[in-house]
C-alpha cells in the first residue's frame, strides 16, 4: 500500500464518523487498551491507528494525553456505577441492606475486575471540587452508596448524619479495594459478600 492509499483510507474512515462517534470510538479503544496494559503505556498516536484516522482528528478531541486520561477516568465512574445500580437493583428485593451490600460488593468488584482504571480513575478524573459539584455528582459510586444508606437510615436521622455514614462506608469499600489491588491482603471472592456485610451491620449498630 502507498502512502497515498493509507491517506486515502484515513481519510475515509474519519469521515465515516459522525460528530462525537470518533471521540466515543476513542474513549473504547483507550478503555481496551487499560485491560491490557498501564495508563503511562497508552498514546494517543496508537489510539489514532486503533481507529484507522488521523492524529490530527485525534487531537481536535483530545489536545493532549492528559484529557484523554481525564475522559477514561469519568468513563470508568460511569461504568462502576452502573455495575454498582445493577448489583442494588437486583437486590433491592432482599431489602436495604442487601442492595447496601450488593453495591458495596459491586464497587470491588469492579476494582479487581479493572485495576488499571480504577487507580486512573482516582489519578486523572476531576476533583468534586474542581467541578464545583458535590462529591456525589462528581463520583457516581458515591452516590448510588449515598442512596443506599439513605435506604437504610433510621427514621428522623439527619441529612449530615446520612452524608457522614455513606463517606465512611465509601472510605471503607474503596480501602477494601486498594488494599487488595495493592496486594496487601488476599480477598476471595465470595469474601468480599462477607466483609460488606459485616460492615453494614456494624453501620446499623
Amino acid at each position: 500500500m502507498t502512502a497515498h492509499d493509507n491517506s486515502v483510507n484515513i481519510a475515509a474512515a474519519e469521515r465515516s464518523y459522525h460528530h462525537g462517534d470518533l471521540r466515543s470510538a476513542l474513549i473504547a479503544a483507550g478503555l481496551d487498551a487499560l485491560r491490557l496494559g498501564s495508563a503511562d503505556a497508552l498514546s494517543l498516536r496508537a489510539l489514532a491507528r486503533e481507529a484507522g484516522v488521523s492524529a490530527t482528528a485525534v487531537y481536535r478531541h483530545f489536545p493532549d494525553k492528559e484529557a484523554l486520561l481525564a475522559a477514561l477516568a469519568l468513563a470508568g465512574f460511569d461504568r462502576m456505577a452502573a455495575a454498582q445500580q445493577a448489583a442494588s437493583c437486583a437486590a433491592a428485593g432482599q431489602g436495604a441492606l442487601a442492595a447496601f451490600c450488593a453495591s458495596g460488593a459491586a464497587y470491588v468488584r469492579f476494582a479487581i475486575i479493572n485495576p488499571e482504571l480504577f487507580r486512573l480513575m482516582w489519578k486523572a478524573a476531576p476533583r468534586g471540587d474542581q467541578l464545583d459539584l458535590p462529591i456525589e455528582k462528581a463520583h457516581p459510586a458515591m452516590a448510588d452508596l449515598r442512596r443506599a444508606v439513605n435506604d437504610m437510615a433510621p427514621p428522623g436521622a439527619s441529612e449530615d448524619d446520612k452524608r457522614a455514614t455513606a463517606l465512611r462506608c465509601w472510605g471503607l469499600v474503596h480501602g477494601l479495594a486498594t488494599l487488595t489491588l495493592d496486594e496487601q491482603i488476599e480477598l476471595e471472592d465470595e469474601m468480599i459478600d462477607r466483609v460488606i456485610a459485616g460492615l453494614a451491620e456494624r453501620m446499623r449498630g
